[in-house]
């Protein structure tokens, strides 16, 4: 065991009995005798885990517990105390505690507790550096994929992130929306300042302006105190408006107002404040036909698109799907502590065949699922198949027929009757192209783009 361990207990005996238990592990200890000197040594050496006693001449135990994890959140906490009361334990879980143990602490539960403290705590710190990695990267490359349509992307980021354009966001659930309007934020000039984002279907639409636009004090029943509007949080920065479609008809007008006027009222305030905010939106439904349908204000729709960026749904650009599968193995195998180091390619042939209506954010959960269902070093294709198989009883959610125009429906079922047809044929003949291509009247070479293009690999047939 490496790292450092700080113990709170105004007992001296109990703090040498610590040292001397943990003398033989490369493992400092140190002391503290009181819950504000310990707070104040948390925060200043930083220990690896804390063994903290319940009862402190100047504080509670639990009081010193809830200042320790507001100042070093991740920081595993074991509680010590004379007696066992399991309403304190279960106080002390909800807080945030690591452990609970009780006095006179057993000597292999003492270790064993802090042993698998420091275990989390070097997880914890694996996993924030890998999140490091990949944030100071700051490349969507290194997030969404390396294929051509995700290259068309970057550069489309690259050029709009200079400007103030508000930016529009169109793609699929999943599929990366609030990761490109976090590059927009991190390439621009106002990267220093917050990314505020708001999902407008997750916020029910009684409270939304309050969320969106904040209140002064007595604005509406129940407003006992003046609260900021998201708008305001994000002064300076950039504001991320997800699934923009949500919007009721209201406050559509109410945000074209801020868009026009970059000006915000507060419900209940008498006059509006000045906002230097840039806007980003996003929606996974096609905007324009819900103008068309009366859904959204066309004069909305064209203030927030001047500038649109469409992302291309994961079955579309298959080439991402092995990059992105074994970036999350490396990703869920350290968080799961898990042996996994890759995935067979019989498995990753399925995960491309795979239509994912999820997008990514599918991809990613199945990926998770596999490496915890898997002991050995690979996935197997057998594991891939089962969740597959398990993923596809469920329908991806379509959108309402009136959100869709004729054109849109028509060609999705003929892109599904396509699909079908040659897969079934493909089967029949056992991935010999040629035979497909005479038995569905058509030439080789158009089968070979139409199977390109939907990502059907005439391998994953042959016998």
């Amino acid at each position: 065991m490496r790292g450092k361990l700080l113990v709170i207990d105004d007992d001296e005996a109990s703090c040498r009995l610590v040292e001397a238990i943990f003398k033989a592990e490369p493992l400092k200890v140190l002391a503290a005798h009181a819950g504000t000197s310990g707070v104040a040594r948390a925060v200043a050496d930083r220990p690896d885990v804390i063994l903290l006693d319940l009862h402190l001449p100047d504080s509670n135990g639990l009081e010193v517990l809830e200042r320790i994890l507001a100042e070093v959140p991740s920081l595993p906490v074991i509680m010590l105390t004379a007696h066992h009361h399991l309403k304190t334990a279960v106080r002390a879980t909800q807080l945030g505690a690591f452990d609970y143990l009780t006095k006179p602490v057993d000597q292999e539960e003492l270790v064993l507790a802090v042993r698998r403290a420091l275990e989390k705590r070097a997880l914890q710190a694996e996993v924030e550096e890998l999140r490091r990695q990949v944030d100071e990267s700051g490349s969507l490359a290194t997030q969404m994929g390396p294929s051509e349509e995700i290259k068309q992307v970057i550069e489309q980021v690259k050029i709009v992130a200079a400007s103030d354009f508000t930016v529009l966001v169109q793609g699929e659930t999943g599929s990366g929306k609030e990761l490109v309007a976090q590059a927009i934020h991190r390439q621009s000039e106002r990267r220093q300042k917050p990314f505020v984002a708001v999902d407008c279907g997750a916020i029910p639409e009684h409270l939304l302006e309050s969320e969106l636009f904040g209140h002064e004090k007595g604005a509406f029943t129940g407003a006992e105190r003046r609260r900021e509007g998201r708008f305001q949080l994000a002064q300076g920065g950039t504001f991320f408006l997800d699934e923009v479609g949500n919007l009721p008809v209201i406050l559509q007008a109410k945000l074209l107002r801020v868009l026009e006027s970059r000006q915000v009222q507060p419900i209940g305030a008498t006059r509006a404040a000045s906002m230097d905010v840039r806007f980003v939106a996003a929606s996974n439904d096609d905007l324009r036909a819900r103008v068309a349908g009366g859904l959204f204000r066309a004069d909305l729709y064209f203030r927030l698109a001047q500038y649109t960026i469409s992302l291309s749904a994961l079955r579309e650009r298959i080439t991402d799907i092995p990059y992105l599968a074994t970036r999350f193995v490396g990703e869920a195998s350290i968080e799961l502590r898990r042996p996994v180091q890759q995935i067979a390619p019989e498995a990753l042939h399925l995960l491309e065949r795979y239509a994912w209506p999820g997008n990514v954010r599918e991809l990613r959960n199945l990926i998770r699922r596999a490496v915890l269902q898997t002991n050995d070093l690979i996935i197997r294709r057998e594991v891939v198949k089962a969740l597959i198989g398990k993923t596809s009883v469920v329908p991806a959610p379509m959108p309402k027929k009136s959100e869709r125009s004729l054109r849109e429906i028509a060609d999705e079922a003929a892109k599904a009757a396509e699909r079908q047809a040659i897969c079934e044929t493909l089967r029949t003949t056992q991935g010999n192209k040629s035979q497909a291509a005479k038995a569905l009247r058509t030439d080789y070479k158009t089968l070979h783009l139409k199977m390109k293009h939907l990502g059907i690999r005439a391998r994953d047939f042959s016998a």
